[in-house]
Formats: structure tokens, C-alpha cells, sequence
């Protein structure tokens, strides 16, 4: 990420720094991987470290489903029920020990707690709604198509504009970050970077609660849920600068790069996580050299899952797809378009989907959440009609 600065800070790090009162503000030092990666430093009207209450810690940990099928999966992701409370509504589908993969329908904002997820940074994808995502850093105005990075141990509330909201939510156990390849060696975007700097919102509007109370705030570590109490506002910082922060990126300002012929995967990249990528597919000009095939080929994920969570438009190369679907093609069995889709993409000229994509580099386990919500027979989709019509046929008869 890249400097930045809200509300006020003394002159010199690690110095005096006080209200008109002449009361010492607190200092934080927030960062990452110990001393020796990006932070920002934080002043408090009061320490973040006075708790009053601790409650009974609860387990949030996914439940999996250790099938060893190896097949296609697709997931319903609207069959995921809504729900009034957000952290309830996180519905895990895809885990492993990388990163999580979770659906959420919340329906009301967080106006009684706060949430702090130590255990991952998170990137919430927002697929319905509009609203505003407080944290102690400002705030951040959010809508339909904007990826939310929020790194972790960032103190947040959701506030949302409506009920009917609709979240893709991908926790990653280490840092997330933009592709090297979009960076310099000063860690600015480069020229052939599908986005830039102007297309990063960072948080405004510094809101300073000098408060003190009983504020309840649930923290995330090692797959337990703590409900702490704290004396003073969470949101209490008069002041911060420095590199670690939430930003706000419309998957609308990603700009797909083209060619000639057909693009591969890597080319929708948007994030880094550990072991794992975040890719965006968004409308774009076909291919145009005059025999190219607009469709993908067929390809085989030795190495990766892969996972494509359907947002809006047709996708040229398959059939039957919902908003909010997610296709799992697990790593070691080939995929490919659907039939039809190859011939029907030849001569078009664009295409208006819109996805976003997760590979990752260890397999992805399903939950109970997940077997609630699958197609069970999606695996069969690459057959013609007349082929499926004959297993059919096949089954009545034997």
C-alpha cells in the first residue's frame, strides 16, 4: 500500500503529543509481521488496552466435509439464507488453511458491537447493498462491485443502507496485497497494471469518539470468537498515518487486458494472498484475430482449485448460471467450456460478465454450510443433451 494520513499527529514519531487539556494521547503502533513489515501509527484519546469485561469465548470454526470425491462442485450462493446479525450471517463454504471463503446475507447494521478479525486479513466482496464501512482509521463509502480490503486486527462496523445486502467474504491467513508484476521496486503501480492509485479509495472522515462506556467488541483468533469489553470507543483515534489501512476497489475501474487470441487466467489478476489469487473478469472486448476462439480451452488444474463466484451478465462459456453461484473445479481433472459455447463464441464481439475468481494452491474443503446449498449434479453439465438423456435412459433400463 502507500502512505497516508487522517485527522492530526505530532511532528515526531514516539513523542509528546496532547489534548488542549494538556492530556497525553496514546500512542499504537499497529503492524504487521512484528517490527519489520508496513504499520501505521495510531493516537488514542485513551490506551486501546483497558478491558473491563471478558466473556466466554465461543468456537466459529467451519464445520468440513472430508469427502474424498474428487468432482465439480457449484453452490448455490442466494440459497444462503438472510440474517439479521452480521458475524452470524458469515456462512463458511470453502476453507483450508490458507484462506475461507464465505457467503453472507446481513440485513442489519452492527450499531451494538464492534469486530476484529486477528486471525486474517479480509477482502469482502460486495454484491448487494450500499453503505459505509466504519473503522478506527475513517471511514469508507461502499457499494455494489467494490472489493473492501480490510487488513486484520482493524476494529470495524458494518453500516448498511438497506436489508438486502449480499457479501462474498475471503479471509487469508497472510497479507493481501497487489501483484508484484503491477509494482515498481517503490512499490507504485506500473503502466501495464489494469488499475492505478487513482482508483484506490481510502478512508475520510475521521470520526473521533472520546467516549468512555462499556463497549463490546468480538475478536476472531484461532478460529474462536472472544467478546471483550473495553472502557473507551473503539473508534477513539484523533490521529494516524502510515502504510497499513483498509482501502476500498471497484471491480468497475479494473480494465481487462486483451489480445489476439484468447488471454489466460492470470491476466484478471487483482490481489495476492498466501498461496492463493483473486482474479476479477469483468466485460471486455473479444479476441480478434480472425479464426480466434473467443471461449476458453480446455485446461487441466494439476497445481490449484479453482473457484468462480458469478456476480452479474452471460458467461460465454457456460450454461445455466445464477448470480451468485460458485463453481469449484478442484485440482488434478480437467474443465473446459460447456458444450455449445465454443461455437456459439466464435465471431462475437464482447462479452458482459462479470466474476470474480479465487485460485488457490491447496484444495479447498467443502463445509455443512456448503452441502446445504450444492447442485449435486453439476459435474454432469459438460454432457450434450443427448448424452445425459442416455445415462438416464441407461439407469431406468439396468
Amino acid at each position: 500500500m502507500h502512505y497516508h494520513k487522517l485527522g492530526e499527529i505530532p511532528h515526531k514519531r514516539h513523542t509528546q503529543f496532547r489534548n488542549q487539556e494538556g492530556r497525553l494521547y496514546s500512542e499504537q503502533l499497529f503492524s504487521t509481521e512484528g517490527f519489520s513489515d508496513l504499520y501505521s501509527l495510531l493516537y488514542h484519546c485513551m490506551p486501546p488496552t483497558q478491558i473491563v469485561q471478558v466473556d466466554d469465548p465461543y468456537s466459529v470454526a467451519p464445520v468440513t466435509i472430508h469427502d474424498k470425491q474428487l468432482k465439480h462442485r457449484c453452490l448455490k450462493g442466494f440459497h444462503v439464507a438472510p440474517e439479521k446479525d452480521y458475524l452470524k450471517s458469515r456462512k463458511p463454504v470453502l476453507v483450508n488453511s490458507d484462506c475461507k471463503i464465505s457467503l453472507a446475507a446481513p440485513t442489519e447494521s452492527m450499531n451494538e458491537y464492534f469486530f476484529k478479525n486477528a486471525d486474517a486479513d479480509e477482502v469482502v466482496f460486495i454484491h448487494q447493498g450500499t453503505g459505509t464501512l466504519k473503522t478506527m482509521y475513517g471511514n469508507l463509502r461502499f457499494e455494489y462491485g467494490d472489493y473492501l480490503v480490510i487488513p486484520r486486527g482493524t476494529i470495524y462496523q458494518f453500516h448498511f443502507d438497506q436489508s438486502d445486502n449480499r457479501l462474498l467474504i475471503i479471509e487469508s491467513s497472510g497479507p493481501i496485497t497487489f501483484p508484484k508484476r503491477y509494482r515498481n521496486a517503490f512499490g507504485q503501480l506500473l503502466e501495464h497494471s489494469p488499475f492505478c492509485e487513482r482508483d484506490i479509495r481510502k478512508p475520510t472522515d475521521l470520526e473521533t469518539h472520546d467516549e468512555k462506556g462499556n463497549f463490546l467488541l468480538y475478536i476472531k483468533k484461532q478460529e474462536m470468537m472472544y467478546p471483550y469489553h473495553y472502557l473507551g470507543h473503539p473508534f477513539d483515534v484523533v490521529g494516524w498515518d502510515g502504510f497499513v489501512y483498509p482501502f476500498a476497489l471497484s471491480i468497475h475501474d479494473f480494465e481487462p487486458i486483451t489480445g489476439r487470441v484468447h488471454q489466460p487466467p492470470p491476466v484478471h489478476q487483482t490481489f495476492d494472498g498466501h498461496n492463493f489469487v483473486i482474479c476479477s473478469f469483468v466485460p471486455r472486448l473479444y479476441d480478434y484475430h480472425p479464426l480466434s476462439i473467443p471461449a476458453p480451452y480446455n485446461h487441466s488444474n494439476i497445481d490449484s482449485d479453482e473457484l468462480l463466484y458469478y456476480v452479474d451478465g452471460d458467461f460465454m462459456s457456460r450454461k445455466h448460471v445464477e448470480r451468485g453461484m460458485i463453481t469449484l473445479h478442484p485440482g488434478g481433472i480437467p474443465h473446459g467450456p460447456h458444450p455449445g459455447t465454443v461455437e456459439k463464441s466464435i465471431g462475437a464481439k464482447e462479452t458482459r460478465e462479470l466474476a470474480v475468481m479465487v485460485d488457490t494452491f491447496k484444495p479447498l474443503l467443502m463445509t455443512t454450510h456448503a452441502a446445504e446449498i450444492e447442485d449435486p449434479n453439476y459435474y454432469l453439465s459438460w454432457l450434450t443433451d443427448e448424452q445425459s438423456g442416455g445415462i438416464a435412459m441407461n439407469e431406468i433400463t439396468s
